[in-house]
């Protein structure tokens, strides 16, 4: 489960990686589906010398497993949202100036909070770097 869950996230990454790396105007996920596309593509190709070299889930049908599971539950993560707006549309016209500032400060915090998380991410990993180095 974790094989088939770990290239299923590789796969958006690397997407995302050659999107950005490229500067395409494709988004990564669509470029990753493409990748995981020709993954499975080689992987069931007659005679692939790619069915040895996997570890067992990602040939057994588990990777499709978990795809169709991630699938099938992708739609309730937007369900809560929108009954939630829906149902309380009187408070969006009376509040709505309101909640779209709060929801601004809110994403540029968490932008920020990410941007020195990361940085001093890759601080820690230079200096652990330059210990081994040296």
């Amino acid at each position: 489960m974790i094989a088939s869950l770990a290239l299923i996230l590789l796969a958006q990454l690397a997407g995302e990686a050659i999107a950005r790396g490229f500067g395409l105007p494709v988004p990564g996920p669509v470029i990753g589906m493409g990748l995981m596309l020709g993954f499975l593509l080689l992987r069931d190709a007659e005679r692939s010398p790619l069915r040895r070299l996997l570890p067992p889930p990602l040939v057994d049908g588990s990777l499709e497993g978990i795809a169709k599971g991630l699938l099938a539950n992708l739609s309730l993560m937007f369900v809560p949202a929108g009954v939630g707006v829906v149902g309380r549309l009187d408070l969006l016209k009376t509040q709505g100036a309101t909640l779209a500032i709060i929801l601004l400060v809110s994403t540029a915090v968490s932008l920020l909070t990410t941007v020195f998380v990361f940085r001093g991410v890759s601080a820690l990993v230079d200096r652990v770097g330059r210990k081994g180095e040296g």
